[in-house]
């Protein structure tokens, strides 16, 4: 008994936990060894001593040691191996539903990270936004132009859009294009003759959903750096969309003198998309001598 506690004891408290689970195999065989040696001697004295004890200490009387060895070494490395293999299962297990807790931490911090840099992203598009088009409403009211009232109702609904309708994780894609339409109105008032914008919209269903502010950034980008070429801002849009994928393309006039990089909204969002839809989108931008466009693929299977 005094053996097989201490064999056992050093295995389960010693020897696994803190050479065989930390992956230290060679202590962990050097010093089982070493138990096993020891173990061994401990159990050839307890049995010699039990046996003389039995014989009344009496040494002719005594049975022989090797009657009685195998049996009983058998059933002590028994107990000892059952009660190491349970601990090493529960140590399995422990380790196991710690290795979940962090995973799931992980997980978290990865999904508030993603959210905060969302946030960062939209609060850089909104002044962006908001800029250009104040600009435009300025110049009007400086002309006290008939066309300020309903460009101020056009606002608002962009307002509203921008600071409750944004924070939802998608909308329906009639809502974004409602936008989309009144952004291009304004434009229209500032432009006046000097602006020529093409719409082609191809819809399957009224259920369609996008992620808020996605093709907005698109259509102020054309408007901001697009260049009047003989007299005209020439703007091409087709959006094509059903309950899986939505196919959206942009054009617009451009000329050599206009920046190559078009402003900080097309890097928004292409990260953007690369946190909302990753691997389930394709963006494709391509900046000629005379126009410049981008086209805009997204596999929407999974919004809800």
């Amino acid at each position: 008994m005094p053996s097989t506690i201490a064999t056992t004891y050093v295995s389960t408290y010693k020897l696994i936990p803190d050479y065989l689970i930390t992956k230290q195999y060679w202590q962990f065989v050097l010093y089982s060894i070493y138990t096993l040696i020891v173990s061994v001697y401990l159990l050839m004295v307890s049995i010699f001593f039990s046996l003389i004890y039995i014989s009344n200490f009496e040494y002719d009387a005594m049975n022989p040691a090797t009657k009685n060895i195998i049996f009983i070494s058998t059933a002590v490395y028994l107990v000892v191996i059952i009660v190491s293999a349970f601990k090493l299962l529960k140590l399995n297990l422990e380790q196991a539903s710690k290795t979940k807790l962090l995973e799931t931490k992980i997980l978290d911090a990865q999904l508030k990270l993603k959210e905060q840099e969302l946030n960062y992203l939209k609060m850089q598009i909104h002044p962006h936004f908001l800029f250009n088009t104040l600009n435009t409403m300025y110049g009007f009211a400086l002309k006290k132009a008939d066309e300020t009232p309903d460009m101020i109702l056009k606002l608002s609904n962009l307002l509203d859009y921008l600071l409750y309708q944004v924070e939802k994780p998608i909308v329906l894609l009639s809502e974004e294009i409602g936008h989309v339409n009144d952004y291009i109105a304004l434009e229209k008032m500032r432009f006046n003759n000097t602006l020529k914008v093409q719409i082609n919209i191809s819809k399957t269903s009224e259920a369609i959903t996008i992620a808020p502010m996605l093709l907005i950034p698109f259509i102020e980008n054309s408007f901001k750096h697009g260049s009047i070429q003989k007299g005209t801002l020439k703007i091409d849009i087709q959006l094509t969309a059903s309950l899986d994928h939505i196919h959206f393309r942009i054009k617009n006039s451009n000329s050599e003198s206009t920046p190559t990089h078009h402003g900080i909204g097309l890097e928004n969002i292409k990260k953007r998309l690369e946190l909302l839809y990753p691997n389930k989108h394709e963006l494709a931008i391509d900046d000629k001598t005379d126009t410049f466009e981008v086209e805009l693929k997204l596999n929407t299977t999974g919004n809800a």
